[in-house]
């Protein structure tokens, strides 16, 4: 029959069979490859594509045997030095074993000096997504059930409608109704920053007035200002808003004013506050969490270290009693990253979802069902998501896209 050793236990081939091996502990029930417990990395590769709004930034790991796995480190208008820094970091995983994520992201986090930010992350990001794919596809499972296993049936999605674009709002809004959304975000309209402040803030309520008569008051609308407010004009604008019962604010004021944050919330919000797009780890996010700043907060998967990071910062958060609503406005690596996140996650409140057909649908080979504004999460091993080369190929990266310019009526460079 022949014995296969691990450790001190000694297991039959048939047994072997019947077996599966998950952090020491053996589970009966579905057939390991005992061969897999050797693989090493033997190449780390990206590809990037023009995926109509943006770039999606891609990166695959691959090994000596058929294993592989996909993740995302999209970083609009950085694509060229996200690329390098994922080759510079990937040549140090070649030979190891990629089903140790946490030992190799420890490696990649602490053995670089000059460390963190937007490229650093962003680079990590995706690389430790792969390693969550390549190790779900090495065990068989899907990796959610990795994470701890599902908390829900399914993900609810939220929708852009007039993001950037206010004269696309209703119509968007409307399309989005009937498709079943019961959620939606606006906001981040670079144009404003021309208006006297008293005549943006009159704009964003009139807006938002007509979205909440155009919706009705069954949906959930949430307001994105893209940080642009000083404190003063945060709480100006918060006021705005307060007849048309808004799920969350968001981003009232730069991720990195604190006491801004803090004035807001003394300001006695009638909505919730969210923020957290442009933060990069749990270190940036204790803070908040410890003032409770925030009801909210939104990593982004492409940028906060990855299912990895991200899972501890919602711990982190679960402890403060802070929801979160992942910042996802990329391709459908980063979508499916932050939707196995949700699947394990008690605190997990709701997923951003760009409609970006058709290059979503021509990205992946299978695709993932999206009805009435949910998401359902395939029972398939990794990350579920395999994808078109060719189809990425086929839309080459484009310099410069998705750039956002804002000035004040004087020409003063202002926050996009």
């Amino acid at each position: 029959m022949g014995v296969v050793q691990r450790g001190n236990i000694s297991l039959s081939r048939v047994a072997v069979n019947f077996c599966r091996v998950i952090d020491g502990a053996y589970l009966i029930g579905t057939q390991y490859d005992w061969e897999r417990a050797n693989v090493k990395i033997t190449a780390v590769k990206t590809l990037a594509s023009w995926a109509g709004l943006r770039n999606w930034v891609l990166v695959k790991i691959e090994t000596d045997t058929e294993l592989y796995g996909w993740g995302e480190a999209t970083l609009e208008g950085k694509e060229e030095v996200v690329m390098a820094q994922i080759e510079k970091m990937g040549r140090a995983l070649i030979d190891q074993d990629p089903l140790r994520v946490e030992h190799i992201w420890q490696q990649l986090y602490r053995h670089m000096f000059w460390r963190g930010g937007p490229v650093h992350n962003s680079a990590l990001s995706g690389l430790a997504q792969a390693l969550w794919d390549l190790r779900g596809r090495a065990w068989g499972l899907p990796v959610y059930q990795l994470l701890g296993g599902q908390v829900r049936d399914y993900i609810r999605l939220y929708t852009h409608v007039g993001i950037y674009q206010p004269e696309r709002m209703v119509e968007d809004a409307q399309r989005d109704v009937e498709d079943g959304f019961t959620a939606m975000k606006t906001g981040a309209w670079a144009g404003d920053g021309r208006l006297p402040e008293r005549e943006r803030v009159a704009a964003f309520a009139e807006r938002i007035g007509t979205l909440r008569k155009t919706v009705g008051d069954g949906v959930d609308i949430m307001v994105d200002d893209h940080g642009r407010g000083t404190p003063s004009s945060a709480v100006r604008l918060m006021q705005a808003l307060a007849p048309f019962d808004l799920f969350f604010l968001e981003e009232s004021v730069q991720p990195d004013d604190l006491e801004g944050l803090v004035r807001l919330r003394a300001a006695n919000p009638p909505m919730d506050l969210a923020a957290g797009e442009r933060l990069y780890s749990k270190w940036d996010y204790r803070p908040i969490l410890e003032k409770r700043l925030l009801d909210v907060i939104q990593p982004d998967l492409c940028h906060a270290g990855g299912i990895s990071e991200v899972k501890k910062i919602a711990a982190l958060a679960e402890a403060y009693y802070v929801q979160i609503a992942p910042h996802n406005p990329q391709g459908p690596l980063s979508t499916a990253a932050a939707a196995h996140l949700g699947m394990a996650t008690p605190n997990f409140l709701l997923l951003e979802y760009v409609r970006q057909e058709p290059y979503r649908d021509g990205a992946m080979r299978e695709h993932w069902p999206v009805e009435e504004g949910r998401l359902t999460v395939p029972d398939r091993p990794g990350l579920g998501v395999e994808l078109d080369e060719e189809a990425l190929l086929s839309s080459p990266m484009r310099s410069g896209g998705g750039r956002v310019d804002s000035y004040g009526a004087d020409g003063l460079v202002r926050d996009v």
